[in-house]
């Protein structure tokens, strides 16, 4: 890992205290039926994403995250956009304006705002762990953020929990643990969409508050 990369960008999105995303909520009382699941399964294909590709279709989000990999960590704004294919990722910190800006698609990935940058490579996911030391599949992202589980034929057999409620509250899939809270209907699509998406494998983890969905 390139610890002087991640410092960096650690340094780069912290906030002050009073705009810190709050802790991890506990997730209790889950269920698995056969009712839940079904809807579920209906709002992936609503979503466009029964094939599980993450990279479509077109939508935008802004909001906050939380970084750490249980030594190093931080904070900002976060906004992403995607479609046909291409993503972008972008994390600010409000106070300096600091940040990176990650691009990826099939002709390969880019990493900007990093010591020595803009950065290249073949793969988003590598770029980041070989240059950030965080190491996450980037392409269950945008899956993972709408609530819906990635192509199991690329990240493996995916699980899903539910609450008393029916909502999904939790995906399991690669050694990752995603929890999801404060549903709420997207304006346009009507479709619900997490406010809050809590990931963690080991001691990474990524907390992230979404203030704006765009699916038009």
């Amino acid at each position: 890992m390139n610890r002087r990369v991640w410092v960096a960008l650690a340094g780069m999105l912290a906030l002050a205290g009073c705009q810190t995303i709050p802790t991890q909520p506990q997730v209790v009382d889950l269920v698995d039926t056969a009712g839940a699941r079904a809807a579920h399964r209906a709002r992936i294909e609503a979503l466009g994403l029964a094939a599980g590709d993450c990279t479509r279709p077109e939508w935008a989000m802004t909001g906050r995250v939380a970084l750490s990999n249980g030594k190093d960590g931080g904070s900002g704004r976060i906004e992403w956009m995607q479609g046909s294919g291409q993503v972008r990722v972008g994390l600010t910190a409000p106070v300096t304006r600091q940040g990176w800006v990650l691009e990826a698609g099939a002709e390969g990935a880019s990493l900007q705002g990093v010591p020595n940058g803009p950065l290249h490579g073949t793969d988003a996911a590598t770029l980041l762990r070989d240059n950030t030391g965080w190491d996450i599949p980037v392409a269950g992202l945008g899956c993972w953020v709408r609530g819906a589980w990635a192509s199991e034929a690329v990240l493996g057999e995916a699980k899903a929990a539910y609450g008393a409620d029916g909502q999904l509250q939790r995906i399991e899939q690669a050694d990752w643990i995603i929890d999801y809270a404060d549903w709420r209907a997207d304006a346009a699509s009507g479709i619900a969409l997490p406010g809050r998406v809590n990931a963690q494998r080991g001691n990474d983890r990524v907390r992230l508050i979404v203030d704006r969905w765009s699916t038009d």
